[in-house]
């Protein structure tokens, strides 16, 4: 019958632009960016068209994207730089309870460092409260830090409240935002919501792994990690992989349109929660207006693993929260104040845009008869 993909949250197939593009600059265009003959020249336009797509979707000039490794050093680079670059001027910073690990790990770095950090509770769906947002923020914060989308529920953040509780608390803080979940998936522009700093991913869009990048508004200094040669304008130095971002550059521009395909998941995603809620046990905790890419639920009776696995058996594939907590229970059901029994029977489907109702209904069947066999009887 062929499998069934829904982890998309965790990585995506490389879309066949993608792979093509990566393929010919490894054997083709394989000149290094920096050199000055042909070869380099030719390979530095590669970055430029990558930077100009990625600049294009989010609205900004393609001189303020820089390439990285991924989302976690996207997040390290902007945490760690703008603490450090604004540590004068205060040492309080605002986060959530629910960041993903690369940020909530450095979170835990900088207070070991001498920053205060305060970290808001969501509500039972995932949500943070923009009250919430106002009242963390005070004159003496540097930094926000809070994703738009959050990995593991899809619940949306209150990003719009962020620069009027800045503007408000007459703060000198910077705006970062996580968007590896929301960029390609949804509109996000940093002009307009006042972000500082933005840290994207090639993985989660149908692009490859080991290459994201990082927003950072002109004006806007920050302490960069690394000193080398002088790529990237020395925020991230080091010869550039000319072949994953060139592969970047073609993932975003394969992305279907916006809207289209936001309608297109709204669909999907309603038509798995129908399905999911007749089946006898199972408990969405997605909040009803999460980004329809992702749906987490919870199945009561039987352990995540279990039916991960059983799941795999029929060459469907499913995840039990987010793919860096390594079965871990999940820090984020545990903020929102789940039942322990909730958390430990929880999965998350993540769609892409290759995803079908057909696949949801291969999903719903097989889970309905997973839970009929794996539940013990009394």
């Amino acid at each position: 019958m062929g499998e069934i993909y829904l982890d998309n949250s965790s990585t995506t197939m490389v879309c066949r632009e993608a792979a093509d593009k990566v393929m010919e600059m490894m054997t083709e265009n394989y000149g290094n960016p920096s050199s000055l003959h042909t070869k380099g020249f030719y390979a530095e336009q590669e970055l430029t068209a990558a930077r100009q797509e990625i600049a294009a979707v989010l609205g900004v000039q393609q001189e303020e994207i820089y390439f990285t490794s991924g989302g976690t050093e996207s997040n390290n680079l902007a945490l760690f730089g703008a603490a450090h670059a604004m540590s004068r001027r205060g040492n309080h910073i605002v986060t959530t309870m629910i960041e993903h690990p690369s940020v909530i790990n450095v979170m835990k770095q900088l207070e070991k460092e001498g920053f205060s950090v305060t970290y808001l509770k969501p509500d039972g769906c995932g949500k943070i409260r923009t009250e919430q947002v106002f009242r963390a923020v005070t004159p003496r914060t540097v930094l926000v830090s809070m994703m738009c989308v959050n990995n593991e529920v899809g619940s949306i953040l209150p990003l719009e409240a962020v620069s009027a509780a800045i503007a408000a608390a007459k703060a000198p803080a910077l705006f970062h935002v996580d968007a590896v979940q929301a960029f390609g998936k949804m509109p996000i522009k940093p002009g307009r919501l006042k972000i500082d700093l933005l840290s994207m991913s090639a993985h989660k869009i149908h692009g490859p792994k080991g290459v994201g990048a990082l927003y950072l508004r002109k004006g806007i200094h920050i302490v960069p990690r690394t000193y080398g040669g002088g790529q990237e304008k020395d925020i991230r130095p080091g010869t550039e992989s000319a072949p994953l971002i060139a592969g970047f550059g073609a993932a975003v521009k394969a992305l279907p349109e916006t809207g289209f395909q936001l309608e297109a998941m709204a669909n999907l995603s309603a038509y798995c929660r129908e399905r999911l809620r007749g089946i006898d046990g199972v408990i969405l905790n997605s909040p009803d207006d999460a980004l329809p890419y992702i749906v987490n639920f919870s199945t009561g009776g039987v352990r995540a693993e279990t039916m991960l696995h059983y799941l795999a058996g029929k060459e469907i594939y499913v995840s039990s929260g987010s793919a860096c907590s390594k079965g871990k229970a999940s820090h984020v059901l545990t903020a929102m104040g789940l039942p322990r029994e909730r958390i430990a029977s929880s999965l998350r489907l993540s769609f892409s845009r290759y995803n079908t109702a057909g696949d949801i209904d291969r999903l719903a069947d097989a889970l309905e008869e997973g839970l009929a066999r794996l539940t013990k009887k009394p």
